[in-house]
């Protein structure tokens, strides 16, 4: 047979010997109970508090924090205004791009106009040769 764990047995045997020790005391009532486990606990945890170091901040430790805020403000401005140039950049290529496409297809378009008048000229010549108009 293998070993069993005695660790869950003697948790739930020193909880139940805590809730006894309290209602002991409490004369029986759970809710004066329960009150006298919250003071204990309140007051255990501010001793231990009070144990600790203090969590002060230095004077330094101020300025640090004071010149992190202003550095990330700075930053925080000049990826702004990157990004405000890069956007206005980006539309001004655009719009000059679209200039320029439509300026190529009229240029096209004033091309194919000449080649067609072209070919039509041609085709009312060789047509004269043989008696068309």
């Amino acid at each position: 047979m293998a070993a069993k764990s005695r660790i869950p047995v003697l948790l739930g045997v020193s909880a139940a010997g805590g809730v006894g020790y309290y209602l002991y005391n409490a004369g029986g009532s759970p809710r004066a109970a329960e009150k006298k486990f919250e003071a204990d606990a309140h007051r255990v945890s501010a001793k231990i508090k009070g144990e600790l170091p203090p969590q002060h901040k230095t004077d330094a430790e101020h300025k640090a924090a004071k010149i992190g805020k202003e550095a990330g403000g700075k930053f925080d401005d000049a990826v702004a205004t990157v990004n405000r140039d890069a956007s206005k950049a980006k539309s001004e290529i655009e719009a000059k791009a679209k200039a320029a496409k439509a300026e190529t297809l009229a240029k096209i378009d004033e091309i194919d106009r000449k080649v067609e008048d072209s070919a039509a000229k041609s085709k009312s010549y060789i047509s004269s040769w043989f008696g068309g108009k």
